[in-house]
């Protein structure tokens, strides 16, 4: 007879637990609005206060060379569901919907069926007005408006700030699903985004009247008015991005008190951000939820004579972005990557997270590979595209490295072109494209513009 093994009582949860698997994480996206790249205490911004997305950004990976394919809103949210550019997702206004079959192809859906994630979507959802997918969330509280309003008023007539609003609704996610997991949470913040329709622009809670009140904000290298003037006639009439910078930046205290409302907006984004990882903790869930930030396209303060976003300048395109995961921490914390990185990106890198592999349709990358598998779909450079239908807003596309840009706005008479050396000029002052000592970068890069644009349809 053989021996028999007898395994003490005492080791068998041992024994079981060894064999499950380990848990899925929560995931948690925060989106700012207009939020260019420097706005943040972490990417050295002297000014503002945000000690509470710094110290979250620094115990994680912050990505120093983040950009949008497209700046504006609708084009740029549907890039981060689907992972596709918009000349795939054909999101390029405010009123188009996901069709069926594209919804169920962003990563909130992919999450829901193929990981059994519960979902989370909480504020300005920003793709189409007409069918609002809240019948596919456990959870959806998003206004059906292209742009929610900052005043909002209780059933007693007090007024709640939206940033306040979108904090009550975390929370109340958080008491739903935050002790049911896995999760992902998608947290989309109306802030730093002006009120276009009131004359104020810049409405923030008024506890934050008394904030940077005092500090004095210059203007902008590139924000003379000779850099306005370069433009060519055609690109200056009836262009939409002045008329907003006459109305936030034409004087100096004008400047000044729209840096201020626009700081002041954030900070509120910075105390929500403190709420929640308090209240992570307090549930004990922080050590198995990762938290991902970023800006859906960033925003000018007065550079080149503009206002709002919408063109392939640095202050437009560039953004805030990194990566929180408690489980890496350790390995990783303060790490600082320079490679590209792109709101395509996202929604792959949130589906590695959960273990599942991209879907097919998507063309950027899992963010992971940049420090797991360095050298592995590193870019060089990457397409820009602006298709929005705007009679003030010329229509571009551009091919942006760390060192060289190419601007094409092609709608404009004899296609108006621009050609820049980043390195030593990294404010776009100075328009190279009839440069004799860059005639081969030009022409390398004007061929790379016919070849990206055909291959990210």
């Amino acid at each position: 007879m053989k021996p028999v093994s007898i395994i003490p009582a005492f080791l068998f949860p041992l024994l079981v637990s060894c064999n499950k698997e380990p848990a899925k994480p929560n995931i948690i996206f925060l989106l700012t609005d207009d939020h260019r790249w420097d706005a943040l205490g972490y990417t050295g911004n002297k000014f503002i206060k945000t000690p509470n997305i710094d110290r979250l950004a620094e115990r994680g990976i912050i990505f120093t060379n983040a950009f949008v394919t497209t700046s504006i809103s609708c084009a740029s949210r549907a890039s981060i569901l689907t992972g596709q550019y918009a000349s795939r997702h054909n999101i390029i206004d405010f009123q188009t919907d996901f069709s069926d079959s594209a919804l169920h192809k962003t990563y909130p859906l992919i999450l829901k069926k193929r990981a059994g994630y519960k979902i989370g979507f909480i504020g300005k959802y920003g793709v189409g007005l007409k069918k609002h997918p809240s019948h596919e969330y456990d959870y959806w509280n998003c206004e059906k408006l292209i742009q929610p309003h900052y005043e909002n008023y209780d059933s007693a007539g007090n007024m709640i700030h939206y940033t306040d609003l979108i904090n009550m609704r975390i929370t109340e996610f958080l008491s739903k699903f935050g002790g049911n997991g896995p999760f992902c949470l998608s947290v989309s913040f109306k802030a730093p985004h002006v009120e276009d329709s009131d004359p104020r622009q810049f409405i923030y809670n008024k506890r934050y009247s008394e904030y940077y009140k005092d500090m004095f904000f210059p203007r902008p290298v590139s924000g003379a008015e000779e850099q306005w003037k370069r433009f060519p006639e055609e690109f200056r009439t009836n262009n939409e991005a002045r008329k907003r910078w006459e109305i936030r930046f034409k004087t100096d205290s004008m400047l000044r008190e729209s840096v201020r409302g626009y700081y002041r907006l954030i900070q509120g984004v910075d105390d929500v951000v403190g709420n929640l990882t308090r209240k992570l903790k307090e549930m004990g869930i922080e050590n198995n939820t990762i938290i991902i930030m970023a800006g859906d396209n960033g925003f000018f303060l007065g550079e080149h004579g503009l206002a709002g976003k919408w063109y392939p300048y640095e202050e437009s395109v560039r953004i805030p972005l990194f990566i929180y995961n408690p489980q890496e921490k350790r390995k990783f914390k303060g790490l600082r990557i320079n490679d590209i990185a792109l709101n395509i990106d996202i929604a792959p890198t949130i589906l590695e997270y959960a273990g599942i592999e991209k879907d097919p349709e998507m063309q950027g990358y899992p963010l992971q590979d940049l420090w797991r598998n360095p050298g592995r779909n590193r870019r060089d450079f990457f397409y820009y595209e602006h298709r929005f239908n705007h009679q003030g807003i010329p229509k571009s596309e551009a091919v942006i490295s760390l060192t060289r840009k190419l601007i094409n706005y092609y709608e404009l008479p004899d296609s108006s072109l621009e050609f820049y050396d980043l390195v030593k000029d990294p404010y776009e002052m100075n328009n190279l494209i009839n440069s004799p000592d860059y005639k081969k970068d030009i022409a390398r890069y004007m061929k790379l513009l016919d070849s990206l644009k055909t291959t990210v349809r």
